[in-house]
């Protein structure tokens, strides 16, 4: 599909207008080529973010997204956003944050990540990793990281502990994109030190066809993370089921390590496992994955990212064993 020129323009009026009319919002371009072994696959991707203060007490954050690729039905490039060769919307939210006698109130409206569990944009895209885990990406009967809500999130806390609810529409991009009804999320998280350990629970429209697929999506996971001196290990468990009569259970475990003698390289290690089981036998998945590899800052502006992945199980046998992916970053920013 072609972008839509009104979207484009109205992305440029807002880069030129940032500093005129709110001082306090910042303008990012992100561009993003990259190449794959999987089925030799070569993508191309621009992102365009503008966030901060829209008015005082009130912050906005909007990201606009195209991207494509030239082999669909791999999970390459699929961290953050969907490869369709379609401009698009990926967030656009106005979020309000009280603190009362020392706790937390934060409201949120509109188009955002669907927050259940490690769910930011920036917690998948441009960390070392070029691929969503598989436990988020669409095609694998989960979630996914285009999960979106068009709905009103709360969440409210004190230093230590917060429960965040969300109630919405799915607003979801790319290929696992969800039936029409209301759906919901609650999440409890805790900090202790250098750790977070959240818990997390879902319950929403199947993204499957409605001829096989009935009833309704129901996940609970765990996530943990953990950082200290440059060093940041992270992980979720899920289980559930994305439709009646099937279940889903997955993890994940990353190391996102960077000290001050690495210089500019970020290195990046990834271990996970998804177990789909259905009655139909054609349709079962077991799959493991390990990914290696690195993020490295060129510039100021460019950096590089490669990863090197080990499959087995049913991804063994439609990809291969092993798979390389490489890409380049320019970003530019604007306050």
């Amino acid at each position: 599909m072609k972008p839509n020129l009104a979207i484009i323009l109205a992305i440029g009026c807002l880069l030129r207008e940032v500093p005129a009319h709110a001082q306090a919002l910042t303008a990012e371009v992100a561009v993003t080529v990259g190449a794959s072994t999987d089925n030799n696959e070569v993508a191309a991707a621009t992102q365009v973010r503008i966030f901060g203060d829209a008015r005082a007490g009130i912050r906005y954050f909007a990201e606009a997204s195209w991207a494509r690729t030239t082999e669909g039905d791999s999970d390459a490039f699929g961290a953050a956003y969907p490869y369709g060769n379609q401009l698009q919307v990926v967030e656009s939210y106005g979020e309000r944050i009280f603190t009362p006698q020392g706790s937390l109130l934060a409201v949120r409206a509109g188009r955002y990540r669907t927050p259940f569990g490690i769910s930011s944009g920036s917690d998948h895209a441009y960390t070392g990793f070029l691929r969503a885990p598989l436990i988020r990406y669409g095609g694998y009967f989960a979630l996914s990281n285009n999960f979106l809500e068009h709905g009103v999130d709360v969440l409210v806390g004190s230093p230590r502990l917060s429960l965040e609810g969300s109630l919405g529409r799915p607003a979801d991009i790319g290929a696992a994109v969800r039936r029409p009804g209301m759906d919901g999320v609650v999440r409890v998280q805790a900090y202790a030190g250098p750790f977070i350990i959240g818990v997390s629970h879902i319950r929403t429209s199947p993204y499957q066809p409605a001829l096989f697929s009935s009833g309704r999506t129901e996940f609970t996971g765990v996530d943990a993370r953990f950082m200290r001196e440059g060093i940041q290990v992270r992980g979720e468990i899920i289980t559930g089921h994305p439709f009646d009569g099937v279940s889903t259970t997955g993890w994940y475990a990353d190391a996102i390590v960077h000290h001050v003698g690495m210089g500019p390289v970020t290195a990046v290690a990834r271990v996970e496992q998804l177990d789909y089981d259905t009655p139909v036998s054609v349709f079962v998945l077991h799959t493991r994955r390990q990914t290696f590899g690195a993020r490295v800052r060129l510039l100021d502006t460019l950096s590089a990212q490669v990863n090197l992945l080990h499959q087995t199980g049913q991804l063994d046998a439609t990809y291969g064993p092993r798979a390389l992916d490489v890409a380049m970053t320019y970003t530019f920013r604007r306050p």
